[in-house]
């Protein structure tokens, strides 16, 4: 699946290279591992690093002690074998992120993708298995949520019994996924208050939800128990996540780990470095509290 369209600025691009080229960057080394706190189980998205051939990437994932990648479908699983790299968050049941749960016509397809896909997720030895709402297009909120509600519930047994988790992605739909319906922390906490199990949660992207309602820390205390994953981003730009935007990410992350959270916190965010690897380098240094 193509994750996402990304449209780059030059002045983006400036503020990046400025930072790499003054010395913001730190050059990635074999030592890296060692060096890692580790408190925060570190992960990264693929799909913002394409340009690099992925086992190239995963070489660099070695070298930076990053032990997990996200949105990586199982044709691709043997590679991160052979590295030993974990699949933090896997995909390709999904049709897209426009076309999801809260539309009935797509159930029948959705069940299908996910009645085969959860088996293969466990058998590989993984855990997480993203999924979208979709867009509104015209429903109302409260319909929609019903809709999820009644195709999901078709495939939460199967995902228990093979410990795989079902993650709905929140998504912003003021800058980059106009009228994607799982826009709000609460709309997907109530999403999963109804489907009643521990194997749904949300995938709490902190770039999308700055965007939509702020307030990060606090709703990551109030529904933790409802996250089951996190993405970073900066805002506003989705680039790097240091001094040039308005996160602090060190805080977020001591607020996630105040939780007792275990799981995965994947960069997520569209390098504007030449050097790809040290900007990756750079974020997760800055989230390794």
């Amino acid at each position: 699946m193509k994750r996402r369209t990304f449209i780059g600025t030059s002045a983006a691009a400036s503020v990046g290279m400025l930072a790499y080229k003054t010395g913001n960057a730190m050059e990635p080394n074999n030592n890296e591992e060692s060096k890692l706190k580790n408190n925060i189980n570190h992960s990264v998205c693929y799909w913002c690093y394409g340009s690099i051939p992925l086992e190239d990437f995963l070489k660099s994932l070695n070298d930076l002690g990053i032990k997990s990648v996200d949105l990586i479908g199982p044709k691709d699983w043997p590679l991160l074998k052979k590295y030993n790299i974990n699949s933090s968050m896997c995909n390709g049941a999904e049709i897209s992120l426009t076309e999801g749960w809260n539309d009935p016509k797509y159930h029948e397809t959705l069940i299908k993708n996910y009645t085969e896909m959860i088996p293969k997720v466990a058998a590989a030895g993984y855990t997480n298995l993203i999924c979208f709402s979709g867009n509104r297009r015209g429903k109302d909120d409260a319909v929609g949520l019903q809709n999820c509600v009644d195709g999901l519930k078709k495939i939460m047994p199967l995902a228990e019994k093979h410990g795989v988790i079902i993650q709905m992605e929140l998504l912003n739909s003021k800058v980059n996924h106009e009228d994607y319906m799982c826009d709000h922390t609460e709309w997907g906490v109530e999403l999963c208050k109804k489907l009643g199990s521990d194997n749904f949660k949300l995938l709490y992207d902190i770039y999308h939800m700055q965007i939509m309602e702020g307030d990060i820390i606090r709703n990551i205390q109030d529904y933790h128990s409802y996250f089951g994953h996190y993405h970073t981003g900066g805002n506003p730009g989705r680039n790097e996540i240091n001094e040039t935007q308005e996160l602090y990410y060190p805080a977020i992350m001591k607020a996630i780990l105040a939780t007792g959270y275990k799981g995965h916190v994947a960069q997520e965010f569209i390098p504007t470095w030449e050097d790809k690897i040290a900007a990756l380098k750079e974020g997760v240094t800055i989230c390794d509290v």
